[in-house]
């Protein structure tokens, strides 16, 4: 079967955990930026791990198919319907053969992810089906009119009582490597000042609004590997966290690193949404 693709909305591409083990060749990441939303998607429908989703930013898809197929969609809340009949969020639908599935604005967050029985099976590059969009490795964004190969269904739909566990508060973080780059307690006085996820965020980078964070070694760093959610501080000041599309080297010094297992938080947050971080 296939889907085929009415709408996108601001953005939307094909994603899976991305490909690892690349970074040496200069190959960014890429794949889900809320990681556990997408293997949420993936579990519902009956999908393995590594089967490839569609991410949508700020909603607005619109999903055609030309078979029957168990959808799910998570990540982001938004309104949910098949040919105008609601649907939930976070739970198998049955998408009939020639029905739409359409995605309205989230409510909050920012992506959501739509997964299909079968794993969408566009063809991988270099090891994955996912869009890098910092380099353009992988299938291209999505646009009205693509269409999407689904994969044969091997499992039925499933229940999973899995939310994800809240973690309000500060991202957390570790020292980074270039701390004497830095004045003495910029590690401590960043993990006090707030933060605003500023408007040119994307799948590259969280740009944050806020205190500067004063440097005291002038000239340039050689450029070397980048970690995903390495913290860089560009000579304006201003902290980047590096997602998953970040490049795999750079020449920014990094005066922290926010741990993996809250950097799906940083998906979901919208530009002027406030940012905290504390020591890890």
């Amino acid at each position: 079967m296939s889907l085929h693709v009415r709408r996108t909305g601001p953005l939307a591409t094909v994603q899976d955990r991305g490909r690892t083990g690349l970074a040496h060749l200069g190959v960014p990441r890429a794949g889900a930026l809320d990681a556990p939303a997408a293997a949420l998607a993936n579990r519902l429908v009956g999908n393995g791990p590594d089967a490839a989703v569609v991410e949508v930013t700020f909603g607005g898809l619109e999903l055609t198919a030309d078979a029957g197929a168990w959808v799910a969609v998570t990540g982001a809340p938004v309104p949910v319907d098949v040919d105008g009949a609601a649907r939930g969020h976070a739970g198998a639908a049955w998408l009939p053969s020639g029905s739409t599935l359409r995605l309205g604005t989230p409510r909050e967050g920012v992506r959501s992810y739509v997964a299909v029985a079968g794993g969408v099976t566009v063809a991988p590059v270099l090891g994955s089906r996912s869009t890098d969009t910092l380099a353009w490795v992988g299938p291209p964004r999505l646009e009205p009119g693509a269409v999407l190969p689904v994969g044969p269904s091997t499992r039925g739909p499933a229940a999973h009582d899995t939310p994800r566990p809240p973690r309000p508060g500060p991202l957390r973080v570790r020292p980074g490597p270039r701390a004497d780059w830095f004045a003495p307690g910029t590690f401590a006085a960043m993990c006090r000042a707030p933060y605003v996820v500023g408007e040119a965020s994307d799948r590259v980078g969280m740009r944050l609004e806020g205190p500067r964070l004063e440097r005291v070694r002038e000239g340039e760093l050689p450029s070397e590997g980048m970690v995903l959610g390495a913290v860089q501080v560009p000579p304006s000041g201003l902290p980047v966290v590096l997602l998953a599309d970040h490049p795999p080297t750079g020449g920014y010094p990094v005066p922290a690193v926010v741990e993996e297992d809250d950097l799906w938080r940083c998906a979901q947050l919208r530009p002027g949404d406030l940012v905290r971080f504390t020591p890890a």
